[in-house]
């Protein structure tokens, strides 16, 4: 379906990250899904492209620029290639530059975003713990100032880059119990008392590296402290909101990616004397793919234009974090059974999709945490 917010800018762009992933990135996804991880130069060549680059300052290796409909592309492109793991683990830098970006002090800016920028180096957030997930609010890992130093104890589980990230923005409690008491911090994996170890055997995202954290009375400077003590919480919620919003834009090119697998199947595929297509059953499951697909995009497109123009709408990112998870769950099962038993067979984009439609129901915030979510910004 045509985009009327398109532009020859965002057309050019979207057309460069496309055919670089076909490139680059296609020919390779089943190979690294199977080895468990991807050669570290991928980062510095998707990097390249200034996929993260979008709200940073030129000075400090980013764009210079913003625009959502750029960003929602780059999600889109990134889901439509079926490298889940991957781009997790290249893109975990994407969710702590936000924060990085709008809370670090300038010495630390300069230190790490040009590493990030450039994908020398990974970096990655740590929120979720052990004991909790979506309730940010329960978070145990605390901090305690000491003399010019934060002294940091506790753990984090289920980082996505966790293995291979040199930066680290953490969020820990340094106040009363509840949302009013967190704060985010900037550690560094060679830090004392610092850490990590990874976390196999996933359904999914195979090619990613997930790590659980530890923290041992872990000593960062005191300028590590980002932004205002005991007002983190905050930042992480506006952090949210971004990442809940490029998830949809991945489910929607994950769904593109596996209608566009199907019709190539269905048009190749012969049953009882004629195409897989030529069968109304097989021809119902598209269409209903196709307008599930179209309603996705519209839904990224007219939130995007709202973002573009300043607001954050909540309640809209949340809707639409759990309704494209809704509509993959539903397309990837209805490609599954038009591949049959070839899509049981591994090695496959619709395999794959398949096994990773769950983590995107689940990270970024459950979508029973997004219903609820949306309800209250309704003010119900």
């Amino acid at each position: 379906m045509r985009n009327p917010f398109d532009t020859d800018d965002r057309r050019s762009f979207r057309e460069m990250v496309t055919k670089f992933l076909e490139t680059e990135i296609w020919p390779h996804v089943d190979e690294w899904d199977e080895a468990g991880g991807y050669p570290q130069e991928i980062n510095e060549k998707v990097c390249e492209l200034g996929v993260f680059g979008f709200g940073i300052d030129e000075k400090y290796g980013g764009l210079g620029f913003d625009d959502q409909f750029m960003r929602k592309d780059v999600s889109v492109e990134m889901g439509r290639s079926s490298a889940g793991g991957l781009f997790a683990s290249v893109g975990s830098r994407n969710i702590m530059l936000g924060p990085l970006t709008e809370l670090a002090n300038e010495e630390i800016k300069l230190k790490a975003l040009p590493d990030l920028m450039s994908g020398k180096k990974g970096g990655s957030l740590g929120i979720t713990e052990p004991g909790g997930g979506s309730d940010v609010a329960q978070m145990k890992t605390i901090a305690h100032r000491d003399g010019n130093e934060w002294v940091l104890n506790g753990s984090k589980t289920f980082i996505t880059g966790g293995m291979q990230a040199s930066y680290f923005v953490i969020g820990a409690r340094t106040g009363k119990e509840g949302l009013g008491g967190i704060s985010l911090f900037f550690v560094e994996a060679d830090t004392p008392g610092f850490t990590r170890s990874a976390i196999d055997k996933k359904m999914g995202w195979w090619t990613s590296d997930t790590a659980t954290l530890y923290f041992d009375d872990c000593r960062i400077p005191a300028d590590n402290l980002m932004g205002e003590e005991n007002k983190g919480f905050y930042a992480i919620m506006k952090n949210f909101n971004y990442e809940r919003y490029m998830m949809g834009a991945q489910m929607l090119g994950m769904a593109k990616r596996c209608f566009e697998e199907c019709v190539q199947y269905s048009q190749d595929r012969k049953t009882f004397g004629k195409s897989l297509i030529e069968h109304q059953v097989i021809r119902h499951k598209l269409a209903d793919m196709s307008a599930k697909i179209d309603a996705m995009d519209a839904y990224l497109n007219q939130v995007a234009q709202l973002m573009n123009d300043g607001e954050m709408p909540v309640a809209e990112i949340s809707k639409i974090k759990f309704f494209c998870s809704e509509c993959l769950e539903s397309i990837a099962s209805e490609a599954m059974q038009i591949f049959g038993g070839a899509g049981y067979l591994r090695g496959n984009a619709v395999e794959r999709i398949y096994r990773e439609v769950k983590v995107m129901a689940i990270g970024g915030g459950s979508k029973e945490i997004m219903k609820d979510l949306t309800v209250k910004q309704l003010g119900l």
